[in-house]
C-alpha cells in the first residue's frame, strides 16, 4: 500500500474511533434571571445582598433603589473608587444598573446579628445622642432627621444605616468628610461630616452597628421626612 493508501487508512481508523466514542452533548443554559445575573455580586455582598462577615462589604438588600442606582453609577463613572467595582461596572448601561438596583432593593433576607460594641458605654451613649438629636451648636443634624426614626432610609435615595459593620460606617463617614466619596451637589453628607470630629464618627458608627435591623426594614415613603438641608442626591 502506497503513502496515499496508508494516509487514507489512518484517516478512516481515526474517524471510526472518534465516532465510536461520541456521545450526545447536552448544553444547559443558565436561567436568564436577575438572580443568576447578579451572582457576581454574591461573593462580596451575599447571595441576596444580605452582606457578609467582611467589614467592608455592606448589606445592599432593602436599601432604596434610587440610592443603590446612584452608587452603581458612581462606581461605574469613577466618583467612588474601588477597583473591583469600577472594573465590574465599567461597561454596563444605565438601564441594566437600574435593574440591579431594583433587584436588591426588593430583597428582604434575614439580617446578621448586631455587632458587639468595641467602645465603652460612654462612647456608645454619645453615639446614640448624636444619632437621635445631633448637635445644634455645630449645626450637625440628627441622623434620624434624614434616615428616618427607624434608620431604614427614605425613598428614593436616602439609605438605611442598619445591618452594617462599624468599620464600614466609619470608613464611609470619613470618606465623605475628606471628599473621597462624593455625591451630586450640594453634597450634604460632606457638609455634615466636615463638622464631625473623629470621636463623633467612632461613636455614631459603634452605636449604629449595635442596633438590630427591624422586622420591617423598608424605607419610608418619599416626602415623609423634611430634610434639614439640601441634598443633591435626593433629586436624582
Amino acid at each position: 500500500m502506497g503513502k496515499t493508501g496508508n494516509a487514507l487508512l489512518m484517516g478512516w481508523l481515526v474517524c471510526t474511533m472518534a465516532g465510536a466514542d461520541e456521545r450526545p452533548v447536552v448544553v444547559e443554559r443558565a436561567p436568564d434571571t436577575m438572580e443568576a445575573r447578579v451572582l457576581a455580586c454574591a461573593a462580596c455582598h451575599g447571595a441576596r445582598g444580605e452582606g457578609t462577615d467582611n467589614d467592608y462589604f455592606p448589606r445592599l438588600s432593602g436599601k432604596p433603589s434610587g440610592y443603590l442606582y446612584n452608587q452603581l453609577l458612581a462606581f461605574r463613572d469613577g466618583r467612588r473608587k474601588y477597583p473591583p467595582m469600577n472594573y465590574l461596572l465599567a461597561y454596563m448601561p444605565d438601564a441594566y444598573l437600574r435593574q440591579i438596583a431594583e433587584y436588591f432593593a426588593a430583597e428582604r433576607p434575614p439580617a446578621r446579628e448586631p455587632e458587639t460594641p468595641r467602645v465603652d458605654a460612654q462612647t456608645l451613649a454619645y453615639g446614640q445622642q448624636l444619632t437621635l438629636h445631633g448637635d445644634p451648636s455645630r449645626k450637625v443634624p440628627a441622623c434620624v432627621s434624614c434616615h428616618g426614626a427607624a434608620l431604614t432610609g427614605m425613598e428614593p435615595t436616602i439609605p438605611g444605616l442598619l445591618g452594617l459593620h462599624s468599620d464600614y460606617i466609619s470608613a464611609q463617614l470619613g470618606a465623605s468628610r475628606y471628599g473621597t466619596r462624593v455625591t451630586a451637589p450640594p453634597d450634604c453628607m460632606h457638609t455634615i461630616t466636615s463638622r464631625l470630629a473623629e470621636r463623633d464618627i467612632t461613636a455614631v458608627s459603634a452605636w449604629l452597628a449595635s442596633l438590630p435591623v427591624p422586622a420591617n426594614a423598608s424605607p419610608v415613603a418619599q416626602g415623609t421626612l423634611k430634610m434639614p438641608l439640601a441634598c443633591g442626591s435626593e433629586a436624582n
